[in-house]
């Protein structure tokens, strides 16, 4: 599974603990929000570091598009700094 999919998966589920985090509040079912504020939290939370640590030293999407263009523009030739 590649970086940028990791980083998609918990960006998703961040968005799901504030979800869960709300949930209580928009539907009025106080009597458990503490369940879910702490579920939520904790889900928000845990994933938030987990993508933090998942992409760390990940380059942005725009170097990568720049990176694989300059890749494939090389292929079979010499390298455009090199010395003839």
């Amino acid at each position: 599974m590649s970086r940028c999919t990791l980083r998609n998966i918990f960006t998703v589920l961040i968005y799901a603990g504030v979800a869960i985090f709300l949930y209580p509040y928009v539907t009025g079912h106080f009597s458990s929000a503490i369940f879910y504020l702490v579920a939520g939290i904790g889900l928000a939370v845990v994933c938030g570091i987990l993508r933090c640590v998942c992409i760390e030293g990940d380059c942005t999407d725009r170097e990568a598009t720049a990176h694989a263009l300059e890749r494939s523009s090389n292929v079979g030739g010499s390298h455009p700094k090199a010395h003839s």
